[in-house]
Parts: C-alpha cells; sequence; structure tokens
C-alpha cells in the first residue's frame, strides 16, 4: 500500500496501543523510497505553522530528489484544526501534480474519525488497525487460548503477562485510562463523566450479556436518560472498547429500539474491570463462559469492517442465538458453546425464523461446527458463507 500509485490521503485508526506508529515505521524500513516521519508528540505544543512546516519539508524533500516521497504525521490530531489545513495541503499537492503520499495516525482513533467526519471528505482511506488476534499472539508471545483469554490482543500489554498485578496496572493506566480521560471525554457532548467512567465498568463486567437501558439506569448514578446512555455506548464503541450489540431484525428501526447486548472490543478489559485474577476467572465456568462468548465477539467485531458485515444477537421469548452475522447477500447464525449453562433451543428457532440462514456452532462437534481456537484462528472462516 506504501508503495501503489493510490494518492488518497491513508489514515490509520485503531485502538491505543495496538501498535500503529510501529507497524507504519516497520513498513518504511522495508521500503526502498524516501520518507519524512513526524509526530505531533514531540513538539510541546504543535500549531498550524508547525504542520505547514513539515508538509513544505516532505515537498522540498520530493523536489530535490524528483521521487515520490512518503510523509508521515503521527499524532496529527493533537493539532488543532488539523482535518482543514491537511485538506487544503492535500488539494495543493494534486494542483501541482506533487508524488506526495500521505499517511495519518494517532492514539485517539476516536478524535481521528471526528475530524475526518469534518473535513477531508473523499480524499482519504481508512487503515483499520484492531486488537491482536490469537494468531498474532499465538505467533509474537507464546499465547495459549487460556492466556488470549485472559491477556487479550494488546501487544504491549504482553510483556507483563508474567506478573498479573502489573499487567492489570498497565491496562488500566496506560489503555483504559488514557481512553476515557484523552480520547472519550474530550468530545465536548461528554457532560457526565463519572457516567460515562460507571457505563464503562458496567459494560466491561456485564460484556456477553444483555442488559437493558432500565436495567443500566437502575445500576448507574445520576444516569440521566437512556438517550445519554445509548450516546456514551456509541462513544466508547467508537473508541473500540465497549458497544452495544443490536437484536437482530430486517428492519433497522426495530434494531435500535432493541436492549444491546453489551461487548467488549477486547478480553482483556474484563479481568482489567473487574479486578479478578485469571484462576478465578478460568476456573468458573460461568465467568469463563463470557470470556468465551465475548472472545468470539471481539474477534466478529475486528472482522466486520473488512468483510462489510454487521454483527447482532437474537432472541426471541426464552430462544437465544448469540450472534447474527449479516450482509446483503448472506445471514450466518452462530452459537458459542462456552460451558455456561444457557436456555436450549435457540438455533432451531432461528433457523425456523430465517430458513435461508447458515449455521455456525463455535465449540460444537457436530456439522456446521469448528473449534474455539479454529474459529479465532480464522480456520473456519470459508465456512461462513461470506468474506
Amino acid at each position: 500500500m506504501l508503495e501503489e500509485g493510490n494518492t488518497l490521503i491513508q489514515v490509520v485508526v485503531g485502538p491505543r496501543q495496538t501498535g500503529k506508529s510501529a507497524m507504519i515505521a516497520q513498513a518504511l524500513r522495508g521500503l526502498d523510497v524516501l520518507a519524512h516521519s513526524v509526530s505531533a508528540d514531540d513538539i510541546l505544543a504543535p500549531t498550524e505553522e508547525w504542520l505547514r512546516d513539515e508538509r513544505q519539508q516532505a515537498r522540498n524533500l520530493q523536489r530535490m530528489s524528483h521521487s515520490p516521497v512518503i510523509l508521515v504525521l503521527d499524532e496529527v490530531q493533537k493539532v488543532k484544526g488539523w482535518p482543514n489545513i491537511v485538506k487544503g495541503l492535500w488539494d495543493a499537492d494534486r494542483r501541482d501534480f506533487l508524488p506526495l503520499k500521505v499517511f495519518l495516525s494517532g492514539s485517539s482513533s476516536l478524535l481521528l474519525r471526528k475530524g475526518l467526519e469534518d473535513s477531508p471528505k473523499g480524499r482519504f482511506e481508512l487503515i483499520r488497525s484492531p486488537h491482536w488476534s490469537y494468531r498474532e499472539c499465538a505467533e509474537a508471545f507464546g499465547f495459549t487460548l487460556d492466556d488470549f483469554l485472559f491477556f487479550g490482543g494488546f501487544p504491549g500489554a504482553a510483556q507483563f503477562s508474567g506478573d498479573e498485578r502489573r499487567w492489570m496496572s498497565y491496562v488500566r493506566d496506560s489503555i483504559i485510562e488514557p481512553t476515557i480521560s484523552k480520547d472519550v471525554l474530550e468530545d465536548e457532548e461528554v457532560r457526565k463523566p463519572a457516567l460515562l467512567r460507571s457505563l464503562f465498568e458496567l459494560g466491561a463486567r456485564f460484556s456477553a450479556q444483555e442488559l437493558s437501558y432500565s436495567k443500566m439506569l437502575g445500576q448507574l448514578n445520576d444516569a440521566g436518560n437512556t438517550t445519554t446512555l445509548a450516546h456514551y455506548l456509541d462513544l466508547l464503541s467508537k473508541a473500540r472498547v465497549l458497544c452495544g450489540l443490536p437484536k437482530f431484525h430486517p428492519k433497522e428501526v426495530n434494531r435500535r429500539k432493541s436492549s444491546p447486548r453489551l461487548m467488549v472490543y477486547d478480553t482483556s478489559l474484563m479481568p482489567a474491570a473487574m479486578g479478578r485474577s485469571r484462576e478465578l476467572l478460568l476456573s468458573d465456568s460461568e465467568l469463563r463462559g463470557h470470556l468465551v462468548e465475548s472472545a468470539v465477539g471481539a474477534h466478529l467485531l475486528a472482522l466486520a469492517p473488512q468483510h462489510g458485515f454487521t454483527v447482532s444477537w437474537w432472541r426471541e421469548g426464552t430462544s437465544e442465538v448469540d450472534f447474527v452475522v449479516s450482509d446483503a447477500n448472506a445471514i450466518v447464525a452462530i452459537e458459542v458453546k462456552s460451558g455456561r449453562m444457557k436456555p436450549l433451543g435457540g438455533m432451531a428457532a432461528f433457523l425456523k425464523e430465517y430458513p435461508k440462514a447458515l449455521r455456525l456452532v463455535v465449540g460444537g462437534t457436530g456439522p456446521g461446527s469448528c473449534t474455539l481456537e479454529d474459529f479465532l484462528m480464522d480456520r473456519a472462516l470459508a465456512s461462513w458463507g461470506m468474506g
């Protein structure tokens, strides 16, 4: 992608501590191409003028070398007014026919996305850097399946996996707290910071469980109303830490009215929020079950943008299906055999109502089944009928 002729601004987005800057640096080292790479983190108070100066340095390098140049602007969201500046400079490059390729990245995916919504529409392409998958963690850190369920997919935290207390402090102090305080709470529409923090803690503890907005109101102090909770949950989702999966229904309006099934984007956020040890979480069948289901849900959420499908869940009365993956061409109902007690008959009821849907049982042994490890390793991807 760094070498292709695409002139669109490339924006690397993803949660904090997933290696976005390291990924770009590693890619640049493997290319025989000139690059000018700077970070707003290196400047005490980065300004518009600083951004223009660095862009001019890249232009000068291109003109002197008569070769294509890559400009990497890291932590660009820290420059006030950056969207309009980047838009104007990119337009100027196009008018002057300069072969300058621009990459933007930053620790705050939410602020980057918000800036892109405000200005450079039609001028950028997103490169997503999600939490690391089980395959990546197994190859890089030697994680077993149980390691991955507990420690999750934050590569920076993996170095502390031998010391649970230190690992938990790192996740709380270097991932959760900056995500909430520096990313989400900088949104001008957050008028109740304590409520948003409490909502995240509640959602991480109840991940993979349905929790209606009325029940949330009953468990949170100063909760306001359901509209406020839905908005805060949306902000947490854009920051890629917690979301509320809607119930599956062919009509969008019915999905929006449903109670959400809370889901973390990475299982490590659950023990960090609960303060529970690995031994306790993995030995308790109910708690382990929620970890397993959250790992499946987080993996689906990571794959959804790439494959263009939506992730939801389904329940009618006592009949329930853990996940429903759907796009314009197919519906896949996914049941997770996690070891915890759940109502029976949900899959049969769903397939009766939606007979064209495909079935996938994660942790099952019969037809249309795969192991949890195969699912998280993407070995079962072909059986979904999509992607």
